[in-house]
């Protein structure tokens, strides 16, 4: 029986965990319970839980981690204030369940020299499936890794294609059912770049050894390439509840999370290059990605004060990329990494983002 702690519990990562959780009393029980805002649907999962340990706010949430006996903590926090959640789970020795790859991306160094061998377990589709993979062989066997893109709404366009798109055009993604901010991140393609930097710091592989291709279908998850030309590929239709429950039970597999494929019916996959021209996110986020220190911070935080414009009609589809491309190229790293110049570091972003977007309004 693996005691669960369930950060972010009313979203979209959350509540499948529960039912997961649900299905599976004989393997799993839920310790605590956080959300962001979410008192009342928080209540609600509590009752049927039968839980006792809550709290609302990331910094309840941190001390909720501390306070509460759990093997598994699943971070599904939205945004970077799931960074001191995920520092928590580490230094109490929990299984971290990470969802909320901001928190890897943005602190970096602070959270991998944390982390023994293993005690992060990726619950991105793209990651668990490279995670999987990977026991496939031994590190020194890796040649590379392969992340799969579905090319959001917006695939098969190019730059000048983009120029006027809407924000309800960038909601409609073609595979998956995500939140705002994500949901945009997928249009652009700044998702794919925050998860090459993700599995960096999770698979310490270089970034010139981490390729992205496009694949619509989405149910190749990712692929890892052996030096003796095998490359082993994940696959499964689109369904989050399979690396959901990889991570609240890594390294083991969880009965009938997800339908397997049919392969009785006739299908066919896809596999496009990426047109860094068109969406140039991936190749700012390597370079992001190779500096460190506070630029992926940087990143994250312009980015998102980027995206909200966009959906307020203060800047264009492009500008989101253009803004945050202005703001990275502005930033001055302070000469150490902590949580205060991580937060100082954002909270300059965001203004600096603010400001180049009045500039171009």
């Amino acid at each position: 029986m693996r005691r669960v702690l369930v950060l972010g519990s009313t979203g979209s990562i959350g509540t499948q965990a529960l039912e997961v959780i649900q299905a599976h009393p004989e393997r799993f029980e839920v310790v605590g319970l956080a959300v962001g805002r979410d008192r009342d649907g928080m209540r609600a999962q509590a009752e049927l839980f039968h839980v006792e340990h809550t709290a609302v706010g990331a910094a309840e949430a941190e001390q909720l981690v501390r306070d509460v006996e759990a093997d598994v903590v699943l971070n599904g926090i939205t945004g970077s204030v799931g960074l001191g959640p995920t520092l928590a789970a580490l230094e109490a020795g929990r299984t971290l369940a990470l969802a909320n790859k901001e928190s890897l991306i943005v602190g970096g160094d602070l959270v991998t020299a944390l982390a023994r061998p293993g005690q992060i377990v990726p619950v991105d589709s793209e990651h668990s499936a490279i995670a999987q993979a990977l026991r496939s062989g031994e590190p020194r066997e890796v040649r590379r890794l392969v992340l799969t893109a579905s090319g959001g709404p917006f695939r098969g366009r190019d730059r000048a294609g983009l120029a006027d798109v809407t924000p309800a055009e960038a909601l409609a993604h073609p595979t998956w059912d995500m939140g705002r901010v994500v949901t945009t991140n997928s249009a652009t393609l700044v998702n794919k770049g925050l998860e090459v930097i993700e599995a960096h710091l999770l698979f310490d592989v270089p970034y010139d050894r981490i390729d992205v291709v496009v694949h619509p279908q989405s149910v190749v998850h990712s692929m890892v390439e052996f030096i003796d030309g095998s490359t082993i590929a994940q696959a499964s239709p689109p369904d989050m509840r399979l690396p959901i429950s990889l991570g609240l039970d890594w390294p083991h597999r969880v009965e009938n999370v997800g339908r397997p494929l049919d392969w009785t019916t006739p299908t066919s996959w896809t596999f496009e290059p990426l047109d860094a021209e068109a969406f140039p996110a991936v190749a700012l986020a390597k370079q992001v990605g190779r500096v460190g220190r506070t630029y992926p911070a940087v990143f994250n935080a312009a980015n998102e004060q980027a995206v909200d414009a966009f959906h307020e009609g203060r800047l264009s589809f492009l500008g989101i990329l253009d803004t945050v491309q202005r703001v990275v190229e502005a930033h001055e790293p302070p000469d150490t990494l902590s949580r205060e110049s991580l937060a100082d570091a954002e909270a300059w972003a965001r203004a600096a983002a603010d400001r180049a977007i009045s500039a171009a309004s």
